[in-house]
């Protein structure tokens, strides 16, 4: 069999490097005056041939390419075209959003296909150098666009406040590889994987493990390592929120997963429990913060909490079941969270005159349409039937039970309980009707906004209804991921799972 050529292990990466650049190129060349808008299509376009791509690698055989550094699988696939998909919507959504005159838009565009490349790069690294440059490349391109929203006070403040916070938190990951490197001599994921059972200095071991969690949870906004994500949801703009609360926490599972099922395995009865503790404090200091919050953004930021704790429990899963249940509850929550965004899009404006739910009062009866979908995503996060959010839920509590954590699922099924009476709230006051409501202006949604909602409206009722493909491609890749070789890997070659 020919060997397959490095490049087609990263082709959708250098697709997105690519655009990036021709969008860079084509924005340094058009004079001030010209409008910057088809870069945004440019960009838009080039996200679809990357997400054509990340599906051709399907055709590959399982490996791994420059020098055993990055790996093609069906888990990295699974999370590249859910990346790419995420990247996709919030591209649209800013087409529509952005003004005219707005500053930088051929940057803002860039830096979102950039930030792209950083994101489906961490999804594939099997070396923890390449993992910590990937990282690197999403959260800069993360930091520029949080404070994208120059003329509000809030935006550059969110904007120092993620790059001080997250620099501390990648700090932390940093010195956990390093502790890892001091212990087995070797940063590839695969050798670790092989060496860590029989190291004499465990507790090296154990500290790089626990640095390395302390990085990657405060990626995914996991309690305690929550306090940025207030601050940033609301100073950024609505497509930016959209993005940053779903695409870089989506890579961040996948390493998070890689971490502990295909670094650590051996190490559960240490990791588990940390993961149990993190996703009870999670759910419960999410759910409990949104009940007192009038501000719709930070509402949503604490929700954000709250399912990174649901996500989590899918942990407590053994093997493959529990990989397939939280790669199956991240493309949900992605989905779900990427359009209720779109909806605060729409209606809220790129200046965000409406903020608290109470603005939000009749929205149902001066866009139906609008209304509605916010009511549909709303019902989607509760976790009702027919959502993708009701399987995400139930596939995840599944798998902690299966893996006796049954304390975890019951805790986790009273927090959704509680969760709902935040998320009735809004929907309620979007069905109500007052006076005041016939002077407001009705939402105007333009045709990539209109397709931005369309993809994750078919998104969200796909995995409720039909979920069986995506639960497939999830159980694919938590296959590989669960039977990781026995020895390292260089050139392109890897062991393919054993059949089950």
């Amino acid at each position: 069999m020919n060997p397959v050529p490095d490049i087609f292990r990263i082709l959708p990466e250098v697709i997105l490097t690519l655009t990036g650049v021709v969008v860079m190129l084509a924005d340094a060349s058009l004079a001030p005056g010209c409008a910057r808008r088809p870069l945004g299509w440019v960009a838009a376009f080039g996200t679809i041939f990357a997400l054509w791509a990340s599906l051709w690698q399907l055709s590959l055989p399982v490996g791994t390419g420059f020098y055993g550094t990055v790996e093609t699988s069906p888990f990295t696939v699974f999370f590249h075209v859910l990346i790419c998909g995420i990247v996709l919507v919030a591209l649209l959504l800013s087409l529509d959003t952005l003004p005219e005159n707005s500053h930088h838009q051929g940057e803002y565009y860039a830096l979102i296909v950039f930030g792209a490349v950083g994101m489906c790069l961490l999804t594939g690294a099997v070396e923890l150098l390449l993992v910590f440059i990937a990282l690197e490349i999403s959260s800069i391109a993360t930091y520029v666009l949080a404070g994208y929203r120059k003329e509000s006070g809030r935006g550059p403040e969110a904007a120092i406040k993620y790059f001080l916070l997250g620099s501390f938190a990648t700090a932390f990951l940093l010195y956990g590889i390093a502790l890892i490197f001091g212990a087995t001599g070797t940063t590839e994921i695969y050798e670790i994987a092989r060496l860590v059972p029989v190291e004499q200095h465990q507790t090296l071991v154990l500290a790089s493990l626990a640095l390395m969690l302390v990085g990657i949870l405060f990626k995914v906004s996991a309690a305690p390592f929550h306090v940025w994500t207030l601050d940033v949801y609301e100073g950024a703009p609505s497509p930016v929120v959209a993005l940053m609360s779903t695409a870089p926490k989506a890579a961040a599972f996948a390493l998070l997963l890689r971490v502990v099922y295909e670094m650590f395995p051996t190490l559960r009865s240490t990791w588990a429990p940390l993961l149990w503790v993190v996703a009870v404090l999670s759910m419960t200091v999410g759910n409990l913060a949104a009940l007192r919050q009038e501000n719709v953004k930070r509402m949503l930021a604490y929700s954000s909490i709250a399912h990174a704790g649901y996500l989590l429990a899918a942990f407590a899963g053994l093997g493959s079941i529990g990989i397939a249940a939280a790669s199956f509850y991240t493309a949900a929550y992605a989905a779900m969270n990427v359009g209720i965004f779109a909806v605060i899009t729409v209606a809220g404006g790129y200046d965000e005159e409406r903020r608290t739910i109470q603005d939000f009062r009749g929205l149902i009866h001066r866009s139906p349409v609008l209304g509605g979908l916010l009511i549909f995503f709303l019902i989607s996060l509760i976790g009702i039937p027919f959502t993708g959010g009701f399987f995400g839920k139930f596939y995840s509590f599944t798998s902690a039970v299966e893996g006796g954590a049954v304390w975890l699922a019951i805790i986790g099924l009273l927090n959704s309980g509680l969760a709902a009476a935040y998320y009735l709230r809004l929907a309620l006051a979007a069905t109500q009707r007052g006076e005041e409501e016939k002077a407001k202006p009705r939402p105007q949604a333009g045709i990539a906004v209109g397709a931005a909602l369309m993809l994750a409206v078919a998104a969200t009722l796909v995995l409720g209804i039909v979920p069986s493909d995506v639960l497939h491609a999830a159980s694919a890749g938590a296959h590989v991921l669960a039977a990781p070789p026995a020895q390292p890997q260089i050139l392109g070659k890897i062991t393919p799972p054993p059949a089950r």
